[in-house]
This record gives structure tokens, sequence and C-alpha cells, in this order.
């Protein structure tokens, strides 16, 4: 099943360029065809790394293609890992110590139930409590590399002479950049692990929800918290302290003045939007409409959070309140990643084996690469009660 996904992956991407050169389609699509493509050949790779992983294991081998077929009903990082531990048939009694290859799901994975289509059987044992949705990772654009660090190029926003009128006869005038500025950033690995009991092992169900539930929702939050301070943290990005409807809009027309690209999003706290929604007229009419009506006493549908100037508007915890990102995200940045998330779970570690426990240790190696730092403007300002 994945050799024939990735056959039709690379056949869709040849129609794509060929396109492309006509005119009839435009380079996000050519981009998208060529995404296509690498989680295809990722997915084929790491079923290929389960079937020998399998063998070591001594379970008994199966047909390519009957592997293949399994591995494409699975829909989370949790069901891969709990279909690894199937095969490998082993007992809470076992000593053992099982690593589930890096996987990249076709759709993003490792979302709690709540966001994403549940399981089959979800285990009744597990009370969740609030789960903050998981927005950031996905405004930036991806990419694969297979060494530990990345090299990029930073674009430098200065730019001497530029194109003129020009008398006949006269010297043309002269235009020239800046030169880019390399910079390498190593892979940050972001890792945790948790203790359960054997008794997961034997419950394929509960395994699954117990590392897409608790444990890839945990590292997911590691992987937001990374990037919005690793782009706080980037030499360039433009600032601002005025954290208002007007002054998000200015940051806006800062992007695509400094950068050439529109703004695409706006990263946002819930309690710096909620100042900006509940915001009134003179009249005493809400800018963002009322809790019965829309905007001025209007009958148009009330959107619970209605986008800020028409942006991509993100309201994440995972912002302080004070502060927020107005950005082109998918042109100012990317997530480099080595593979994909790795799952690791044994019973060997400490005195787990004598306590009937397991540990599960899940983590994944990547780096945000800001290429654009103007393409950002944080706003920053101090916290005002409403």
């Amino acid at each position: 099943m994945f050799k024939k996904k990735m056959e039709e992956a690379r056949k869709n991407l040849a129609e794509i360029k060929a396109a492309v050169e006509s005119g009839e389609k435009s380079a996000e699509d050519l981009n998208a065809a060529i995404d296509a493509v690498k989680a295809a050949e990722a997915n084929l790779k790491a079923a290929e790394e389960a079937q020998g992983l399998l063998a070591k294991l001594g379970t008994k081998n199966v047909d390519n293609e009957n592997k293949e077929a399994e591995a494409d009903e699975v829909k989370s990082l949790g069901e891969y890992v709990a279909k690894i531990v199937e095969k490998a048939g082993k007992k809470a009694t076992d000593r053992f110590n099982i690593v589930a290859p890096e996987y990249k799901a076709a759709a993003p994975m490792g979302l709690p139930s709540s966001f994403i289509e549940p399981l089959a059987d979800v285990d009744k044992r597990i009370v969740e409590g609030y789960r903050r949705p998981l927005l950031i990772a996905d405004l930036f654009s991806t990419e694969r590399l297979s060494g530990t660090a990345l090299t990029y190029f930073v674009e430098s926003a200065t730019v001497e002479g530029g194109p003129g009128k020009v008398n006949q006869g006269s010297k043309k005038p002269m235009m020239s950049f800046g030169d880019p500025t390399p910079k390498t950033i190593p892979l940050e690995k972001i890792a945790a692990y948790m203790k359960e009991s054997t008794e997961l092992i034997e419950d394929a169900p509960w395994l699954a929800d117990a590392i897409n539930g608790r444990g890839m929702y945990m590292h997911e939050l590691a992987v937001e918290d990374y990037l919005l301070d690793t782009l706080s943290k980037t030499s360039g990005i433009g600032t601002s302290d005025e954290l208002t409807a007007e002054g998000i809009f200015k940051a806006m027309m800062t992007v695509q003045r400094t950068s050439g690209f529109a703004a695409d999003a706006v990263v946002i706290s819930p309690k710096d939007y909620q100042n900006l929604r509940l915001a009134k007229d003179q009249n005493g009419q809400y800018y963002g409409g009322g809790y019965f009506y829309g905007p001025y006493g209007q009958n148009a549908a009330i959107a619970e959070q209605p986008p800020l100037w028409g942006l991509r508007t993100v309201v994440t915890a995972a912002v302080p309140e004070g502060k927020c990102y107005v950005g082109a995200f998918k042109m100012g940045g990317s997530i480099a990643k080595k593979a994909g998330v790795s799952v690791n779970i044994a019973n060997t570690n400490e005195d787990d084996f004598i306590k009937n426990r397991v540990t599960i240790l899940i983590e994944e190696r990547l780096a945000l690469a800001v290429r654009r730092p103007s393409c950002f403007v944080e706003i920053a300002a101090e916290t005002s009660e409403s």
C-alpha cells in the first residue's frame, strides 16, 4: 500500500511540475505535491524499519504487502506503537525493551481525542482534564533533513540603489542587495518519559490512548513552547508595544512593508483577545458583535472567535498575556525535522520490572529556522485589566 501511494505521489508530482511550467498550476501546488512525496517516502521507510524490528524480536515474519496494509490502517502514533507491541507478543511478566521506529503520519497526529476522530475503543480508566488546542506548529512550513544541524541563509534587509528613469545615453543606476547571512542551528531534542502499569502492554487500545491522549499531547505542548520561545529570541524580528486592534493592523503592514509578504496569522493570548473581542464603541455596541446579534445589531451569524483583520487568529495560552505575534509564518519560518517522533517502551529501566511498571519514552528532534525575520512582529505591552 505504501509503495503504491509513493508511486502515485511521484506521478502526481510530475504532472504538477508540467502544469506549473505551462502556467496552469502555482508554486503552492508544486510545494504541496513535493510534501506529499516526502510523506509517502517517510511512511514507506517506517514500515520497512518496523518489519526489520519485528524480525529481530523473534516474531513471525509477514509478507511485505500485508505489513504495509496493516500500517496503512494506523491513524495515529499510539496505534502504530500498539501494533508493534502486539506483534512482539510480549507479556507483562516478560522483560522487554521495544523501540518503535520513527514514524511520520500522512495527517497530523498526537492530538487528544477531542481534536481528532476518536479511536474505535476508548479506555474509560483515563479521565482527561483540560486540553489546550495545539495550533502553533501548523502555522509554519515543514522540512525534512538527514543531518544533525541545519544551515540556512537569513536575507539581508539592506538594499542600495535601485531602478530609475534613465535618459538616452546616460549611465544606468546600480542596485545591490546585502549578502545573506548564513546561520547554522543544531537540532533540538524534545523528550520526556512517563510510567505506566505493565498491564498497559497487554491492552492495545489503552496503550494507544496513553500515547496519543497524554504522552503525545504533552510532547506537542513542549514543541509549541519551544517554537514560540525560539521565534521570540530571533534577532531581526520586528517589535511593537501597541497591543491594540490598530497596533495589530500596523504590525501587519510592517510585515508586508519590510518583508514583501502579507501576514497570514496572528497569535494572541486568551486574555488579550478577550479585551479586543469585548471592546465597545461610544454607543455601547461591541465592535465584534454582541452575544445575540452580529456587529451593530445585524442578524448576521455570530462567530465565537471572529478573526482579527481577516487573519487566521490563533488564540492560545501558549502566548503569555501582554504578548502577540503577527507574521507571514509560512514564508518566514520552517520547522526542520529529522524523521519523526520515536517511542521507546521498556520495563528494564531502574526498578520497573519488580514494580510491575513500564517506562514510555517519547522524543523528537527538530529545529525552527526563521529564514526571514522581517516576516514577524512581536507586540509586547503591559497586561491591562478588563
